[in-house]
């Protein structure tokens, strides 16, 4: 039996769910940025690396011996013709990956509301159980009718306002010292 086997239905319909989720973003992306994501991915691998070190100093290289032996160069040092290459690649690359930054950001913000309503949602489910569940302690008449703070503290949904405010709040006392 499989790792995967093992698991329940419903992971294996949420892993599915994500998947769609993805593919559905992929598919709506036009085809220009479409074409830049490949680009960067193309320019993202070692062997790019690998091959332009070596162009580069084969450049270098070939120039400054033809030069010093009085043979004939391309780009005598100190090699204006390839500074001016490697300027314009270094422009395009970094624009080609901040294009898919850009939207990699923007779906991973979108990733991360999409967890902050989940979570929310969590949040707000696991109060009702707690609360549903004193009602239940109180409603029965062979328990133990008693008082637990815990429990009476986590039968409210947390609101995220009075989150991030405490965390602020908290971080702004660190950062001063007092805490």
């Amino acid at each position: 039996m499989t790792e995967s086997t093992r698991l329940p239905e419903l992971v294996h319909e949420n892993i599915q769910a994500i998947i769609a989720l993805h593919a559905e973003e992929e598919r709506s992306l036009p085809l220009a940025q479409r074409a830049i994501e490949r680009m960067t991915t193309w320019i993202g691998r070692p062997r790019i690396l690998f091959a332009l070190a070596p162009a580069l100093i084969i450049w270098a290289a070939y120039n400054s011996f033809a030069h010093s032996l009085g043979g004939p160069t391309f780009d005598p040092p100190p090699f204006f013709m390839l500074q001016g290459i490697v300027g314009v690649y270094a422009a395009l690359m970094t624009t080609i990956i901040l294009i898919t930054q850009n939207r990699q950001g923007g779906y991973a913000q979108r990733n991360a509301h999409l967890d902050l309503q989940v979570n929310i949602l969590a949040e707000q489910r696991t109060a009702k159980i707690v609360a549903l569940l004193e009602e239940l302690r109180r409603d029965l008449p062979n328990v133990r009718n008693r008082v637990d703070p815990v429990a009476d503290a986590l039968q409210h949904a947390l609101h995220p306002h009075d989150i991030s405010s405490a965390l602020v709040e908290h971080q702004t006392l660190a950062a001063k010292g007092g805490g």
